[in-house]
């Protein structure tokens, strides 16, 4: 029983570390291009089931909507409320230790969301758990060692490189992993 409890309150005062998402460019652009052309290429009806990881301030539960698509999140605090009051079903829980039950979604979308987790093989266990057979899981995530040094923003415990995720995706059991590159000029340089 130690260790679980020297892990709850390791995790506990993790939830300190959390910080409201900017709501910023490029991500705000990306999301809107992205979005469309995820629903187009993996042919996703209109009434599917999306779980948007990390909702944020609702800007891909938005675009899903606008797609057709049935779209819930995933998370906390002040950015939470502000999808909440646009109607969407926001869960307010930890993304490694999910309630929602298994083969739920069409399509779980993840974008800067993996980073955060500390157990990152875990997480890509849970959202493969909960993903449909067939289903398409997105993930976007930082590089590590570019000009934004992503590896050292304050809850980012998990920036690893693209080998690195592709490793725990095929370990999880995700066979068909397309992978590309979205760079662009920071101010600090680029983000590569």
């Amino acid at each position: 029983m130690r260790n679980f409890e020297r892990l709850n309150s390791f995790l506990d005062a993790r939830l300190k570390d959390i910080y409201p998402e900017p709501d910023i460019e490029p991500g705000i652009s990306i999301t809107k291009l992205t979005v469309p052309k995820l629903i187009q290429t993996h042919k996703i009806k209109p009434g599917a089931k999306i779980l948007d990881v990390g909702c944020g301030h609702g800007h891909a539960l938005r675009a899903f909507r606008q797609e057709g698509c049935e779209a819930i999140g995933i998370g906390f605090g002040e950015e939470a409320e502000n999808a909440r009051k646009d109607g969407f079903e926001i869960i307010e829980e930890d993304m490694s230790f999910s309630n929602l039950p298994d083969a739920e979604f069409d399509l779980v979308w993840c974008r800067h969301v993996l980073e955060h987790s500390l157990f990152p093989y875990f997480t890509l266990n849970e959202m493969f758990r909960i993903l449909k057979a067939n289903g398409v899981f997105y993930m976007e995530v930082p590089a590590p060692e570019t000009s934004c040094h992503h590896e050292a923003n304050q809850n980012h415990y998990s920036v690893l490189s693209k080998n690195g995720w592709n490793s725990l995706l095929y370990r999880t059991g995700f066979e068909k992993i397309i992978s590309y590159d979205i760079d662009f000029e920071a101010t600090t340089g680029p983000d590569k």
